[in-house]
Formats: structure tokens, C-alpha cells, sequence
């Protein structure tokens, strides 16, 4: 009776632990090399990046194609994604264009800005094809003031996360060659 009631208690003891589920795996993009450029403001600020309400989870989209949105469950941002876009933004900026000082609008710096950058990220998942899809526009007012919608595919080794991160963090470095280009007048 007395091993009965402890190997009960040790299985109940045993089930939270049985139970519980793995702890999510973290993912943040990472920056991609450019081109420099010239003739950009000396200071510029990235404005907070306004992204589609379907993206703003822990979890990460994977498509939102047919109707129906695919998330991955137990895979995540590290970060909430409209933050960590605006800080890969800042730093990949802050690499093209090496005469000026690019700083985020949510941060601790609080200079006047020669020019502003705002992002408006529409889509950023997989397509039927399996490529990576960035729908954005993009607005710059500085020396002059100039908009443009910005589609950009990028195609991902296989079908991991890992790997669609990766076409994710391509495509942010090409979001930040085309608005380099852009604050530079070209």
C-alpha cells in the first residue's frame, strides 16, 4: 500500500514536466553588406516601420497565400519584427552611407534629422512558388522628397526557417539599397 501511494505520487509528481512543451526556437534577421553611396544627408532618421497587422506575433509567417495564413507555431522572432527591421534598417543604412549618421526614431538619440525615412511593410512571407515576397513602400523627405512601392522576391535554399530567414535578411539589404539610393538622389 505504502510503495502504491509514493509511485503515485511520484507520476503525478512526473506529469507538469511530461507535459510541457519545448521552448520556442528564436530567430533575428541578419545584416546584409551594400554598396556605399554619397551625396546622402548627414543625418538621417529611420522612422518607426509601420508592418502589416497579420506579421505583428512572436510567431513567424511563413505565407499568406490562398486565403489562409501558415504560421509557424513553435518558431519565433526574437524581437517584435517591425523593431528588429528598423534596427537591421539603421545599421545596413549606416554601412551604405558612410557620410552620414542614420539613427532610429525610437532611440536615444533625439538630433534634428537633414532627412527622414518612413517604411510601410505590406507583405513579407513566402508566395505559391516558395520565394520570399517584400511588398513596401517607402517615402524620403530630405533634400527632396520622393515615394515608391518597392516588390522584391528573393528565393530561399530549401524550405527551413533558417533558410527563409536568411531570403528574409536578403531582402531587408535590398530594401536598404533602394532607399539608399533614394536618400543619395539616384
Amino acid at each position: 500500500m505504502m510503495l502504491s501511494r509514493r509511485l503515485i505520487l511520484l507520476t503525478l509528481a512526473a506529469l507538469p514536466a511530461a507535459c510541457a512543451s519545448r521552448n520556442p526556437t528564436l530567430y533575428v534577421l541578419g545584416t546584409e553588406p551594400g554598396a556605399t553611396r554619397t551625396g546622402a544627408p548627414r543625418i538621417v532618421q529611420v522612422r518607426p516601420i509601420a508592418v502589416a497587422h497579420y506579421l505583428e506575433r512572436s510567431q513567424i509567417v511563413r505565407s499568406s497565400e490562398g486565403y489562409r495564413m501558415d504560421v509557424l507555431s513553435n518558431e519565433w522572432w526574437g524581437e517584435p519584427l517591425d523593431t528588429m527591421i528598423s534596427r537591421i534598417l539603421v545599421q545596413e543604412l549606416n554601412q551604405r552611407l558612410p557620410g552620414s549618421s542614420v539613427y532610429g526614431e525610437s532611440g536615444a538619440i533625439s538630433t534634428p534629422p537633414d532627412a527622414t525615412v518612413e517604411i510601410d511593410l505590406q507583405r513579407f512571407d513566402l508566395d505559391r512558388s516558395g520565394s520570399l515576397l517584400l511588398t513596401a513602400q517607402a517615402a524620403v523627405d530630405g533634400k527632396t522628397q520622393s515615394s515608391r512601392p518597392i516588390t522584391l522576391t528573393v528565393r530561399p535554399v530549401d524550405g527551413t526557417t533558417t533558410a527563409i530567414v536568411a531570403a528574409m535578411s536578403i531582402a531587408t539589404g535590398q530594401l536598404a539599397d533602394i532607399v539608399a539610393g533614394m536618400l543619395a538622389g539616384r
